[in-house]
Protein backbone atom coordinates (compact mmCIF):
# COMPACT_ATOMS: atom_id res chain seq x y z
CA UNK A 1 0.00 0.00 0.00
CA UNK A 2 1.13 3.53 -0.99
CA UNK A 3 2.06 5.98 2.25
CA UNK A 4 -0.28 8.53 1.05
CA UNK A 5 -2.82 5.53 1.48
CA UNK A 6 -1.73 4.28 4.51
CA UNK A 7 -1.36 7.69 6.21
CA UNK A 8 -5.15 8.40 4.88
CA UNK A 9 -6.59 5.75 6.55
CA UNK A 10 -4.41 6.19 9.87
CA UNK A 11 -6.35 9.19 10.13
CA UNK A 12 -9.42 7.99 9.84
CA UNK A 13 -8.99 5.41 12.79
CA UNK A 14 -9.65 5.92 16.01
CA UNK A 15 -7.65 4.06 18.48
CA UNK A 16 -8.10 0.50 18.49
CA UNK A 17 -9.05 0.26 22.45
CA UNK A 18 -10.67 -2.83 22.23
CA UNK A 19 -14.66 -1.72 21.41
CA UNK A 20 -15.18 -2.23 17.71
CA UNK A 21 -18.31 0.37 16.96
CA UNK A 22 -16.70 3.48 17.38
CA UNK A 23 -14.02 2.23 14.77
CA UNK A 24 -16.73 1.07 12.35
CA UNK A 25 -18.80 4.73 12.57
CA UNK A 26 -15.19 6.10 11.36
CA UNK A 27 -14.59 3.58 8.69
CA UNK A 28 -18.12 4.01 7.54
CA UNK A 29 -18.53 7.64 7.66
CA UNK A 30 -14.88 7.60 5.73
CA UNK A 31 -15.35 5.35 2.87
CA UNK A 32 -18.76 6.71 2.54
CA UNK A 33 -17.29 10.40 1.42
CA UNK A 34 -14.43 8.58 -0.08
CA UNK A 35 -17.09 6.35 -2.50
CA UNK A 36 -18.58 9.69 -2.88
CA UNK A 37 -15.82 11.30 -4.53
CA UNK A 38 -13.96 8.28 -5.96
CA UNK A 39 -13.36 9.19 -10.16
CA UNK A 40 -12.74 5.58 -10.87
CA UNK A 41 -15.39 3.17 -11.47
CA UNK A 42 -18.08 4.93 -9.91
CA UNK A 43 -20.76 3.02 -10.69
CA UNK A 44 -19.82 0.15 -8.82
CA UNK A 45 -18.73 2.93 -5.50
CA UNK A 46 -22.15 3.76 -6.18
CA UNK A 47 -23.35 0.19 -5.15
CA UNK A 48 -20.92 0.29 -1.77
CA UNK A 49 -22.60 3.50 -0.86
CA UNK A 50 -25.65 1.96 -0.67
CA UNK A 51 -24.57 -0.72 1.88
CA UNK A 52 -22.83 1.62 3.64
CA UNK A 53 -25.81 3.86 3.93
CA UNK A 54 -27.58 0.45 5.07
CA UNK A 55 -24.96 0.02 7.30
CA UNK A 56 -25.00 3.52 8.60
CA UNK A 57 -28.41 3.01 9.47
CA UNK A 58 -28.33 0.00 11.29
CA UNK A 59 -25.40 0.66 13.31
CA UNK A 60 -27.45 2.44 15.99
CA UNK A 61 -29.70 -0.43 16.51
CA UNK A 62 -26.33 -2.62 17.16
CA UNK A 63 -24.87 0.10 19.23
CA UNK A 64 -27.61 -0.95 21.71
CA UNK A 65 -26.59 -4.28 22.08
CA UNK A 66 -22.92 -4.04 21.55
CA UNK A 67 -22.28 -6.69 24.71
CA UNK A 68 -24.03 -9.36 22.80
CA UNK A 69 -21.69 -11.65 21.40
CA UNK A 70 -23.65 -11.83 17.82
CA UNK A 71 -23.26 -7.97 17.90
CA UNK A 72 -19.66 -8.20 18.65
CA UNK A 73 -18.85 -10.36 15.98
CA UNK A 74 -20.89 -8.66 13.54
CA UNK A 75 -19.04 -5.53 14.00
CA UNK A 76 -16.11 -7.19 14.10
CA UNK A 77 -16.04 -8.50 10.86
CA UNK A 78 -17.73 -5.46 9.49
CA UNK A 79 -14.22 -3.57 10.62
CA UNK A 80 -12.38 -5.68 9.12
CA UNK A 81 -14.31 -5.49 5.77
CA UNK A 82 -14.11 -1.79 5.57
CA UNK A 83 -10.65 -1.47 6.25
CA UNK A 84 -9.98 -3.18 2.65
CA UNK A 85 -12.68 -1.08 0.90
CA UNK A 86 -11.61 2.33 2.07
CA UNK A 87 -7.93 1.71 0.90
CA UNK A 88 -10.05 0.95 -2.36
CA UNK A 89 -11.79 4.16 -2.33
CA UNK A 90 -8.89 6.09 -1.84
CA UNK A 91 -6.89 4.59 -5.01
CA UNK A 92 -9.74 5.81 -6.90
CA UNK A 93 -10.20 8.84 -6.24
CA UNK A 94 -7.85 9.57 -9.33
CA UNK A 95 -10.06 10.15 -12.41
CA UNK A 96 -7.49 7.82 -14.10
CA UNK A 97 -8.04 4.02 -12.97
CA UNK A 98 -5.09 2.65 -11.13
CA UNK A 99 -2.60 -0.38 -12.40
CA UNK A 100 -3.80 -3.73 -12.55
CA UNK A 101 -7.66 -2.33 -14.02
CA UNK A 102 -9.43 -5.42 -13.76
CA UNK A 103 -7.94 -6.80 -10.59
CA UNK A 104 -9.03 -3.69 -8.90
CA UNK A 105 -12.80 -3.99 -10.70
CA UNK A 106 -12.83 -7.23 -8.71
CA UNK A 107 -11.90 -6.62 -5.46
CA UNK A 108 -14.55 -3.29 -5.70
CA UNK A 109 -17.04 -5.58 -6.37
CA UNK A 110 -16.38 -8.14 -4.03
CA UNK A 111 -15.94 -5.36 -1.17
CA UNK A 112 -19.48 -4.43 -2.55
CA UNK A 113 -21.00 -7.85 -2.10
CA UNK A 114 -19.26 -8.57 1.53
CA UNK A 115 -20.41 -5.16 2.64
CA UNK A 116 -24.53 -5.95 1.43
CA UNK A 117 -24.05 -9.10 3.03
CA UNK A 118 -23.43 -7.65 6.06
CA UNK A 119 -25.77 -4.96 6.16
CA UNK A 120 -28.60 -8.36 5.34
CA UNK A 121 -26.83 -9.80 8.43
CA UNK A 122 -27.67 -6.86 10.61
CA UNK A 123 -31.32 -6.99 9.12
CA UNK A 124 -31.44 -10.16 10.54
CA UNK A 125 -30.09 -9.60 13.98
CA UNK A 126 -32.29 -7.11 14.71
CA UNK A 127 -35.07 -8.48 13.48
CA UNK A 128 -34.69 -11.93 15.17
CA UNK A 129 -35.50 -10.85 18.61
CA UNK A 130 -31.85 -13.02 20.05
CA UNK A 131 -30.16 -9.48 20.71
CA UNK A 132 -32.51 -9.23 23.31
CA UNK A 133 -31.97 -12.30 25.17
CA UNK A 134 -29.72 -11.96 28.18
CA UNK A 135 -26.69 -13.91 28.79
CA UNK A 136 -27.45 -17.41 29.91
CA UNK A 137 -25.74 -19.90 32.14
CA UNK A 138 -24.77 -22.71 30.91
CA UNK A 139 -27.17 -25.42 30.43
CA UNK A 140 -26.17 -27.87 32.54
CA UNK A 141 -25.93 -25.48 35.65
CA UNK A 142 -29.64 -24.73 35.03
CA UNK A 143 -32.55 -25.98 36.47
CA UNK A 144 -35.87 -25.77 35.74
CA UNK A 145 -37.57 -23.03 33.96
CA UNK A 146 -34.43 -21.68 33.85
CA UNK A 147 -33.38 -24.41 31.95
CA UNK A 148 -35.63 -23.95 29.78
CA UNK A 149 -34.63 -20.40 29.06
CA UNK A 150 -32.02 -21.17 28.74
CA UNK A 151 -31.88 -23.52 25.61
CA UNK A 152 -35.02 -21.21 24.17
CA UNK A 153 -31.95 -18.13 24.10
CA UNK A 154 -29.55 -20.64 22.54
CA UNK A 155 -32.08 -21.88 20.37
CA UNK A 156 -32.76 -18.70 19.00
CA UNK A 157 -29.06 -17.11 19.16
CA UNK A 158 -28.17 -20.69 16.93
CA UNK A 159 -30.91 -19.77 14.64
CA UNK A 160 -29.59 -16.79 13.98
CA UNK A 161 -26.00 -17.60 13.49
CA UNK A 162 -27.36 -19.96 10.75
CA UNK A 163 -28.66 -16.72 8.77
CA UNK A 164 -25.41 -14.69 8.97
CA UNK A 165 -21.61 -14.96 8.43
CA UNK A 166 -19.39 -17.09 6.02
CA UNK A 167 -20.19 -20.58 5.63
CA UNK A 168 -17.32 -22.23 8.16
CA UNK A 169 -19.84 -20.06 10.27
CA UNK A 170 -22.99 -21.23 9.54
CA UNK A 171 -21.29 -24.86 9.61
CA UNK A 172 -20.07 -24.48 13.47
CA UNK A 173 -23.75 -23.08 14.21
CA UNK A 174 -25.13 -26.55 12.80
CA UNK A 175 -22.87 -28.56 14.65
CA UNK A 176 -23.81 -26.52 18.03
CA UNK A 177 -27.45 -27.33 17.00
CA UNK A 178 -27.05 -30.91 16.39
CA UNK A 179 -25.45 -31.33 19.39
CA UNK A 180 -28.64 -29.54 21.15
CA UNK A 181 -30.81 -30.90 19.33
CA UNK A 182 -29.71 -34.81 20.34
CA UNK A 183 -29.71 -33.90 24.14
CA UNK A 184 -33.58 -34.10 24.68
CA UNK A 185 -36.68 -34.09 22.45
CA UNK A 186 -37.56 -31.09 24.39
CA UNK A 187 -34.86 -29.14 23.25
CA UNK A 188 -36.46 -30.18 19.47
CA UNK A 189 -39.71 -28.79 20.38
CA UNK A 190 -38.41 -25.34 21.49
CA UNK A 191 -35.98 -25.14 18.72
CA UNK A 192 -38.19 -25.62 16.15
CA UNK A 193 -40.73 -22.78 17.58
CA UNK A 194 -37.86 -20.42 17.49
CA UNK A 195 -38.30 -20.30 13.82
CA UNK A 196 -35.68 -23.26 13.03
CA UNK A 197 -37.37 -25.32 10.14
CA UNK A 198 -37.25 -22.08 7.72
CA UNK A 199 -33.57 -21.26 8.51
CA UNK A 200 -32.83 -25.00 7.40
CA UNK A 201 -35.01 -24.75 4.37
CA UNK A 202 -33.27 -22.03 3.35
CA UNK A 203 -29.81 -23.67 4.10
CA UNK A 204 -30.70 -26.59 1.90
CA UNK A 205 -31.35 -24.21 -0.84
CA UNK A 206 -27.56 -23.10 -0.74
CA UNK A 207 -25.74 -22.96 -4.10
CA UNK A 208 -24.23 -26.36 -4.86
CA UNK A 209 -20.20 -26.47 -5.99
CA UNK A 210 -18.32 -25.93 -2.96
CA UNK A 211 -17.35 -28.79 -0.31
CA UNK A 212 -18.56 -26.42 2.40
CA UNK A 213 -22.27 -26.01 0.84
CA UNK A 214 -22.46 -30.10 0.75
CA UNK A 215 -21.65 -29.96 4.36
CA UNK A 216 -23.99 -27.81 5.19
CA UNK A 217 -26.70 -29.14 3.47
CA UNK A 218 -25.87 -32.74 5.25
CA UNK A 219 -26.07 -31.28 8.60
CA UNK A 220 -29.41 -29.28 8.08
CA UNK A 221 -31.06 -32.56 6.52
CA UNK A 222 -29.74 -33.79 9.68
CA UNK A 223 -31.21 -31.52 11.71
CA UNK A 224 -34.49 -31.77 8.90
CA UNK A 225 -34.58 -35.56 10.21
CA UNK A 226 -33.96 -34.65 13.57
CA UNK A 227 -37.06 -33.04 14.27
CA UNK A 228 -39.29 -35.54 11.87
CA UNK A 229 -38.10 -38.01 14.73
CA UNK A 230 -40.52 -35.54 17.25
CA UNK A 231 -44.26 -35.72 16.44
CA UNK A 232 -45.21 -32.55 18.32
CA UNK A 233 -42.83 -31.04 15.44
CA UNK A 234 -44.23 -32.54 12.31
CA UNK A 235 -46.63 -30.12 11.42
CA UNK A 236 -43.89 -27.34 11.37
CA UNK A 237 -42.16 -29.63 8.32
CA UNK A 238 -45.40 -30.08 6.69
CA UNK A 239 -45.85 -26.21 6.65
CA UNK A 240 -42.83 -25.61 4.39
CA UNK A 241 -44.92 -28.01 1.25
CA UNK A 242 -43.58 -28.03 -1.85
CA UNK A 243 -39.93 -25.95 -1.27
CA UNK A 244 -39.00 -28.33 1.60
CA UNK A 245 -39.85 -31.53 -0.49
CA UNK A 246 -37.72 -29.92 -3.38
CA UNK A 247 -34.69 -29.59 -1.88
CA UNK A 248 -34.89 -32.90 0.11
CA UNK A 249 -35.00 -34.33 -3.57
CA UNK A 250 -32.10 -32.60 -4.58
CA UNK A 251 -30.37 -33.77 -1.65
CA UNK A 252 -31.52 -37.49 -2.39
CA UNK A 253 -30.20 -36.87 -6.22
CA UNK A 254 -26.92 -35.18 -5.99
CA UNK A 255 -25.32 -35.12 -2.28
CA UNK A 256 -23.03 -37.86 -0.67
CA UNK A 257 -24.30 -41.38 1.47
CA UNK A 258 -24.58 -39.57 4.89
CA UNK A 259 -27.17 -36.55 3.34
CA UNK A 260 -29.02 -39.04 1.35
CA UNK A 261 -29.98 -41.27 4.55
CA UNK A 262 -30.64 -38.05 6.48
CA UNK A 263 -33.05 -36.80 3.58
CA UNK A 264 -35.12 -40.48 3.52
CA UNK A 265 -35.65 -39.94 7.46
CA UNK A 266 -37.37 -36.59 7.38
CA UNK A 267 -39.39 -37.59 3.88
CA UNK A 268 -40.22 -40.90 5.66
CA UNK A 269 -42.31 -38.83 7.42
CA UNK A 270 -43.74 -35.67 5.04
CA UNK A 271 -44.61 -38.71 2.57
CA UNK A 272 -47.42 -40.27 4.79
CA UNK A 273 -49.39 -37.61 3.34
CA UNK A 274 -50.74 -38.12 -0.35
CA UNK A 275 -49.70 -34.52 -1.79
CA UNK A 276 -46.66 -34.95 -0.51
CA UNK A 277 -45.87 -38.28 -1.96
CA UNK A 278 -47.14 -36.91 -5.13
CA UNK A 279 -45.00 -34.51 -5.30
CA UNK A 280 -41.79 -37.09 -4.10
CA UNK A 281 -42.52 -39.54 -6.40
CA UNK A 282 -43.53 -37.36 -9.61
CA UNK A 283 -40.25 -35.81 -9.59
CA UNK A 284 -37.53 -38.17 -10.24
CA UNK A 285 -37.79 -39.28 -6.14
CA UNK A 286 -38.44 -42.93 -6.95
CA UNK A 287 -35.40 -43.24 -9.00
CA UNK A 288 -33.17 -41.69 -6.69
CA UNK A 289 -34.80 -43.70 -3.70
CA UNK A 290 -34.19 -47.35 -6.03
CA UNK A 291 -30.48 -46.14 -6.39
CA UNK A 292 -30.26 -46.02 -2.58
CA UNK A 293 -31.66 -49.49 -2.22
CA UNK A 294 -28.86 -50.77 -5.03
CA UNK A 295 -25.85 -49.62 -3.19
CA UNK A 296 -26.40 -47.69 -0.22
CA UNK A 297 -25.22 -48.57 2.96
CA UNK A 298 -27.25 -51.04 5.12
CA UNK A 299 -28.91 -48.66 7.35
CA UNK A 300 -29.30 -45.82 3.81
CA UNK A 301 -31.38 -48.94 2.40
CA UNK A 302 -33.61 -48.98 5.12
CA UNK A 303 -34.48 -45.64 5.25
CA UNK A 304 -34.75 -45.05 1.49
CA UNK A 305 -37.23 -48.81 1.28
CA UNK A 306 -39.52 -47.07 4.31
CA UNK A 307 -39.80 -44.18 1.74
CA UNK A 308 -40.33 -46.16 -0.75
CA UNK A 309 -43.34 -48.23 0.98
CA UNK A 310 -45.33 -44.76 1.72
CA UNK A 311 -44.88 -43.66 -2.06
CA UNK A 312 -46.24 -47.20 -3.03
CA UNK A 313 -49.56 -46.87 -1.56
CA UNK A 314 -50.42 -43.72 -4.21
CA UNK A 315 -52.23 -45.92 -7.12
CA UNK A 316 -50.51 -43.39 -9.12
CA UNK A 317 -47.07 -43.60 -8.53
CA UNK A 318 -46.82 -47.53 -9.00
CA UNK A 319 -46.28 -47.40 -12.57
CA UNK A 320 -43.55 -45.24 -12.09
CA UNK A 321 -42.02 -48.13 -10.04
CA UNK A 322 -42.57 -50.46 -13.13
CA UNK A 323 -40.80 -47.84 -15.23
CA UNK A 324 -37.63 -48.08 -13.21
CA UNK A 325 -37.63 -52.02 -12.65
CA UNK A 326 -38.04 -51.25 -8.99
CA UNK A 327 -39.64 -54.86 -8.03
CA UNK A 328 -36.30 -56.40 -8.72
CA UNK A 329 -34.66 -53.67 -6.56
CA UNK A 330 -37.01 -54.27 -4.02
CA UNK A 331 -37.19 -58.27 -4.16
CA UNK A 332 -33.16 -58.05 -3.51
CA UNK A 333 -33.28 -55.97 -0.44
CA UNK A 334 -35.79 -58.33 0.90
CA UNK A 335 -33.63 -60.77 0.17
CA UNK A 336 -30.05 -59.76 1.58
CA UNK A 337 -31.22 -56.44 3.29
CA UNK A 338 -31.00 -55.75 7.12
CA UNK A 339 -33.98 -57.23 9.02
CA UNK A 340 -35.14 -53.27 9.01
CA UNK A 341 -34.28 -52.76 5.63
CA UNK A 342 -36.51 -56.30 4.75
CA UNK A 343 -39.20 -55.46 6.60
CA UNK A 344 -39.46 -51.93 4.49
CA UNK A 345 -39.10 -53.80 1.14
CA UNK A 346 -41.69 -56.20 1.75
CA UNK A 347 -43.92 -53.67 3.04
CA UNK A 348 -43.55 -51.22 -0.12
CA UNK A 349 -43.80 -55.23 -2.17
CA UNK A 350 -47.33 -55.11 -0.24
CA UNK A 351 -48.94 -51.79 -0.81
CA UNK A 352 -47.37 -51.91 -4.82
CA UNK A 353 -49.47 -55.30 -5.12
CA UNK A 354 -52.51 -53.50 -3.49
CA UNK A 355 -56.07 -53.79 -5.37
CA UNK A 356 -57.28 -55.25 -8.09
CA UNK A 357 -55.78 -52.66 -10.79
CA UNK A 358 -52.21 -54.11 -9.87
CA UNK A 359 -52.15 -57.66 -11.64
CA UNK A 360 -49.45 -56.72 -13.47
CA UNK A 361 -47.48 -55.55 -10.63
CA UNK A 362 -48.17 -58.86 -8.99
CA UNK A 363 -47.22 -61.35 -11.54
CA UNK A 364 -43.67 -59.48 -11.71
CA UNK A 365 -43.42 -59.89 -8.15
CA UNK A 366 -44.04 -63.60 -8.09
CA UNK A 367 -41.88 -64.09 -11.02
CA UNK A 368 -38.87 -62.61 -9.04
CA UNK A 369 -38.97 -64.80 -7.03
CA UNK A 370 -41.26 -63.21 -3.61
CA UNK A 371 -42.23 -66.60 -2.35
CA UNK A 372 -39.21 -67.95 -2.27
CA UNK A 373 -37.96 -64.91 -0.52
CA UNK A 374 -40.95 -64.52 1.76
CA UNK A 375 -40.31 -68.44 2.94
CA UNK A 376 -37.16 -67.41 3.98
CA UNK A 377 -38.34 -63.73 5.86
CA UNK A 378 -40.61 -66.65 7.97
CA UNK A 379 -37.76 -68.81 8.51
CA UNK A 380 -34.94 -66.55 9.48
CA UNK A 381 -37.23 -66.15 13.10
CA UNK A 382 -37.74 -69.89 14.58
CA UNK A 383 -40.75 -68.10 16.88
CA UNK A 384 -42.39 -66.85 13.16
CA UNK A 385 -41.94 -63.26 15.10
CA UNK A 386 -40.59 -61.55 12.37
CA UNK A 387 -40.44 -58.10 12.27
CA UNK A 388 -43.54 -56.64 9.95
CA UNK A 389 -45.22 -60.14 9.59
CA UNK A 390 -48.27 -58.29 9.26
CA UNK A 391 -47.01 -56.92 5.43
CA UNK A 392 -45.54 -60.25 4.22
CA UNK A 393 -48.88 -62.01 5.04
CA UNK A 394 -50.66 -59.34 3.40
CA UNK A 395 -48.12 -59.38 0.26
CA UNK A 396 -48.88 -63.01 0.38
CA UNK A 397 -52.62 -62.51 0.01
CA UNK A 398 -52.26 -60.19 -2.69
CA UNK A 399 -50.51 -62.52 -4.74
CA UNK A 400 -52.91 -65.61 -4.08
CA UNK A 401 -55.57 -63.26 -6.11
CA UNK A 402 -54.27 -65.54 -9.30
CA UNK A 403 -54.77 -68.93 -8.85
CA UNK A 404 -51.26 -70.59 -9.83
CA UNK A 405 -49.57 -68.46 -7.52
CA UNK A 406 -52.06 -69.87 -4.44
CA UNK A 407 -51.56 -73.21 -5.41
CA UNK A 408 -48.23 -72.71 -5.12
CA UNK A 409 -48.52 -71.20 -2.02
CA UNK A 410 -50.05 -74.60 -0.59
CA UNK A 411 -47.44 -76.71 -2.30
CA UNK A 412 -44.64 -74.32 -0.64
CA UNK A 413 -45.69 -74.63 2.54
CA UNK A 414 -46.81 -71.17 3.01
CA UNK A 415 -50.16 -72.11 4.27
CA UNK A 416 -49.59 -73.33 7.95
CA UNK A 417 -47.95 -70.33 8.23
CA UNK A 418 -50.65 -67.73 7.42
CA UNK A 419 -53.01 -69.93 9.07
CA UNK A 420 -51.10 -70.14 12.50
CA UNK A 421 -50.81 -66.13 12.30
CA UNK A 422 -54.78 -66.20 12.94
CA UNK A 423 -53.55 -66.54 16.63
CA UNK A 424 -51.18 -63.74 16.17
CA UNK A 425 -50.95 -61.39 19.19
CA UNK A 426 -51.13 -58.12 16.91
CA UNK A 427 -54.42 -57.69 15.53
CA UNK A 428 -53.09 -56.44 12.49
CA UNK A 429 -51.43 -59.54 11.81
CA UNK A 430 -54.18 -61.76 12.46
CA UNK A 431 -56.16 -59.54 10.08
CA UNK A 432 -53.88 -59.87 7.38
CA UNK A 433 -54.15 -63.55 8.06
CA UNK A 434 -57.95 -63.59 7.34
CA UNK A 435 -57.79 -61.86 4.16
CA UNK A 436 -54.83 -64.37 2.68
CA UNK A 437 -57.60 -66.99 4.03
CA UNK A 438 -59.97 -65.27 2.23
CA UNK A 439 -58.02 -65.36 -1.42
CA UNK A 440 -56.89 -68.85 -0.81
CA UNK A 441 -59.84 -70.48 0.59
CA UNK A 442 -61.64 -69.34 -2.85
CA UNK A 443 -59.23 -71.46 -4.53
CA UNK A 444 -57.59 -73.86 -3.09
CA UNK A 445 -60.01 -74.59 0.36
CA UNK A 446 -61.69 -78.00 -1.09
CA UNK A 447 -58.01 -79.61 -1.64
CA UNK A 448 -56.53 -78.39 1.37
CA UNK A 449 -57.49 -79.94 4.60
CA UNK A 450 -55.62 -77.35 6.59
CA UNK A 451 -57.85 -75.10 6.26
CA UNK A 452 -60.38 -76.68 9.20
CA UNK A 453 -57.93 -75.81 11.62
CA UNK A 454 -58.94 -71.72 10.76
CA UNK A 455 -62.14 -71.67 11.19
CA UNK A 456 -62.41 -72.10 14.88
CA UNK A 457 -59.70 -69.31 15.24
CA UNK A 458 -61.92 -67.03 12.60
CA UNK A 459 -65.08 -67.92 15.00
CA UNK A 460 -62.62 -66.36 17.85
CA UNK A 461 -61.70 -62.89 15.63
CA UNK A 462 -65.49 -62.38 15.19
CA UNK A 463 -65.00 -61.47 18.60
CA UNK A 464 -62.27 -58.62 18.52
CA UNK A 465 -62.88 -55.00 19.28
CA UNK A 466 -61.77 -53.31 15.96
CA UNK A 467 -64.23 -53.69 12.81
CA UNK A 468 -61.84 -54.30 10.37
CA UNK A 469 -60.69 -57.74 12.02
CA UNK A 470 -64.12 -58.84 12.24
CA UNK A 471 -64.74 -58.24 9.08
CA UNK A 472 -61.39 -59.93 7.60
CA UNK A 473 -62.47 -63.13 9.93
CA UNK A 474 -66.27 -63.10 8.03
CA UNK A 475 -64.62 -62.64 4.64
CA UNK A 476 -62.53 -65.74 5.12
CA UNK A 477 -65.71 -67.87 6.35
CA UNK A 478 -67.44 -66.87 3.53
CA UNK A 479 -65.02 -68.35 1.39
CA UNK A 480 -64.71 -71.49 2.99
CA UNK A 481 -68.58 -71.80 3.79
CA UNK A 482 -68.61 -72.85 0.00
CA UNK A 483 -67.52 -76.10 0.71
CA UNK A 484 -69.66 -78.79 2.72
CA UNK A 485 -66.69 -79.71 5.32
CA UNK A 486 -66.22 -76.32 6.69
CA UNK A 487 -69.84 -75.63 7.35
CA UNK A 488 -69.96 -78.53 8.97
CA UNK A 489 -66.80 -77.52 11.59
CA UNK A 490 -68.52 -73.72 11.65
CA UNK A 491 -71.84 -75.52 12.90
CA UNK A 492 -69.84 -77.36 15.55
CA UNK A 493 -68.40 -74.53 17.05
CA UNK A 494 -70.80 -73.45 20.12
CA UNK A 495 -70.78 -69.84 19.10
CA UNK A 496 -69.94 -69.86 15.48
CA UNK A 497 -73.48 -68.94 14.33
CA UNK A 498 -74.14 -66.96 16.98
CA UNK A 499 -70.85 -64.58 16.40
CA UNK A 500 -71.75 -64.40 12.63
CA UNK A 501 -75.77 -63.20 13.43
CA UNK A 502 -73.93 -60.70 15.95
CA UNK A 503 -72.17 -58.94 13.37
CA UNK A 504 -75.62 -58.13 11.41
CA UNK A 505 -76.48 -55.59 14.09
CA UNK A 506 -77.21 -52.25 12.45
CA UNK A 507 -75.39 -50.47 15.66
CA UNK A 508 -71.71 -52.73 14.82
CA UNK A 509 -70.47 -50.13 12.41
CA UNK A 510 -67.74 -49.60 9.76
CA UNK A 511 -68.50 -53.87 8.69
CA UNK A 512 -69.53 -54.52 5.65
CA UNK A 513 -72.52 -57.14 5.97
CA UNK A 514 -72.46 -58.54 3.25
CA UNK A 515 -70.22 -61.25 4.22
CA UNK A 516 -71.86 -62.20 7.45
CA UNK A 517 -75.11 -62.76 5.48
CA UNK A 518 -73.41 -64.96 2.97
CA UNK A 519 -71.90 -66.99 5.73
CA UNK A 520 -75.35 -67.38 7.11
CA UNK A 521 -77.19 -67.49 3.79
CA UNK A 522 -75.01 -70.76 3.12
CA UNK A 523 -75.81 -72.57 5.83
CA UNK A 524 -79.06 -71.85 6.29
CA UNK A 525 -80.60 -75.26 4.59
CA UNK A 526 -79.72 -76.89 7.78
CA UNK A 527 -83.20 -76.42 10.08
CA UNK A 528 -80.84 -76.33 12.83
CA UNK A 529 -78.79 -73.66 11.82
CA UNK A 530 -81.88 -71.71 10.92
CA UNK A 531 -83.51 -72.38 14.53
CA UNK A 532 -79.92 -70.84 15.96
CA UNK A 533 -79.84 -67.71 13.75
CA UNK A 534 -83.74 -66.67 14.94
CA UNK A 535 -82.56 -67.74 18.49
CA UNK A 536 -79.79 -65.24 18.45
CA UNK A 537 -82.09 -62.27 16.84
CA UNK A 538 -81.15 -62.54 13.01
CA UNK A 539 -84.71 -61.40 11.56
CA UNK A 540 -84.96 -58.33 13.83
CA UNK A 541 -81.45 -57.30 12.20
CA UNK A 542 -82.04 -58.55 9.00
CA UNK A 543 -85.08 -56.54 8.56
CA UNK A 544 -83.29 -53.10 9.67
CA UNK A 545 -80.96 -54.48 6.98
CA UNK A 546 -83.94 -55.05 4.31
CA UNK A 547 -84.94 -51.30 5.00
CA UNK A 548 -81.31 -50.15 4.32
CA UNK A 549 -81.24 -51.88 0.86
CA UNK A 550 -78.23 -54.51 2.22
CA UNK A 551 -77.57 -56.63 -0.83
CA UNK A 552 -78.81 -60.48 0.63
CA UNK A 553 -80.47 -59.21 3.51
CA UNK A 554 -84.15 -59.76 2.04
CA UNK A 555 -83.03 -63.23 0.76
CA UNK A 556 -82.05 -64.49 3.67
CA UNK A 557 -84.70 -63.22 5.50
CA UNK A 558 -87.03 -65.00 3.04
CA UNK A 559 -85.44 -67.88 4.04
CA UNK A 560 -85.53 -67.74 7.20
CA UNK A 561 -89.51 -67.14 7.31
CA UNK A 562 -90.11 -69.89 5.08
CA UNK A 563 -89.78 -72.05 7.98
CA UNK A 564 -92.32 -70.24 9.94
CA UNK A 565 -89.85 -71.06 12.86
CA UNK A 566 -91.88 -69.71 15.71
CA UNK A 567 -94.39 -67.95 13.91
CA UNK A 568 -93.50 -64.93 15.75
CA UNK A 569 -91.88 -62.74 12.48
CA UNK A 570 -93.62 -61.53 9.38
CA UNK A 571 -92.68 -62.57 5.77
CA UNK A 572 -91.79 -59.27 4.08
Amino acid sequence: MCPRVAAAMEAALPADDGDELPRCRHLLASLSAAASTAQSFRGLWSSVASAVSRLSAALDGLAAHSPNPLASDLLRSLALTLAPALALAIRCRSPDPPAARLRTQSDIAAASAALHQLAADADVLLGSGALLDPPSPPLEAAGGSSRLESVRAEARSLVTRLQIGSSASRIAALDSLLDLLREDDKNVVVAAASGLVPALVRLLDSAAGSASCHETREKAAAAIARISAVQSCRHLLLAEGPPLLNHLSRVLESEGGAAKEKACVALQTLTLTWENAVIIGSRGGIAALLGICRSGTPSAQATAAAVLKNLAMVQELRQNFMEENGVPVLIRVLAFGTPLAQANAVGCLCNLSAGEESQSIKLSIFKEGALECLKNHWEASGSGDVQNLEAAIGLLGNLASFRYIAEIVATAGLLPRVISALENSQPGTRTEAAKAVAELGLVIGRTRKEFGDAVPLLVRMLEAKAGEEKEAAARALASLMSFPEYQRLLRKEEKGIVNVVQLLDPLVRDLDKRYAISVLALISQSSKCRKQMVAAGACGYLQRLVGMEVDGAKKLLENLGRGKILGVFPRT
